[in-house]
């Protein structure tokens, strides 16, 4: 596993790494529409120069704020790994705060962010409904059956 600066893996293959985990190029948030290309971040790569994790962030008045953390495999260490290398970035960066935003039914994302020692700090809710307005084909409905509808807001101090 060897982690890489963002702009040191070729553009197509990030592109084609946040298409198949975000079904598009962009994400949409309470908090602005963000460009992937845009951002920020950090991959994980395999012996074979395949990705299998990638994190986003953009960096604004000492606070980091996570956009993007997917990894191909649960549970094997690489969502924490990306997410500690974004942390050092974000501290050596002079950020106070980093911040990461996920939805009301994204369960794995709560359980993940709160064990590295994030807490909930807003809820936005309907969030999710304004949202739609830019992404329309954001569902209503999680795979769980869980309406997707409020944006929760998770922060750590650094």
């Amino acid at each position: 596993m060897q982690i890489v600066a963002k702009r040191m893996i070729a553009a197509d293959t990030v592109k084609d790494f946040f298409i198949q985990h975000w079904e598009t190029t962009q994400v949409v948030f309470s908090r602005g529409l963000f460009h992937y290309a845009e951002l920020e971040g950090v991959g994980v790569m395999d012996e074979n120069g395949k990705i299998t994790g990638l994190g986003t962030y953009k960096l604004s008045d000492h606070v980091c704020q996570i956009i993007s953390l997917n990894s191909e495999h649960e549970n094997q260490g690489v969502g924490s790994s990306l997410l500690y290398v974004m942390e050092n970035i974000a501290k050596e960066k002079n950020c106070h705060t980093i911040k990461a935003i996920t939805t009301n039914d994204n369960l794995q994302a709560l359980k993940f962010f709160q064990k590295r020692g994030y807490v909930i700090s807003e809820i936005v809710k309907n969030a999710v409904e304004e949202s739609r307005k830019i992404k329309p084909e954001i569902p209503f409905y999680s795979f769980d059956g869980i309406p997707i509808r409020d944006e929760i807001i998770l922060e750590k101090c650094l």
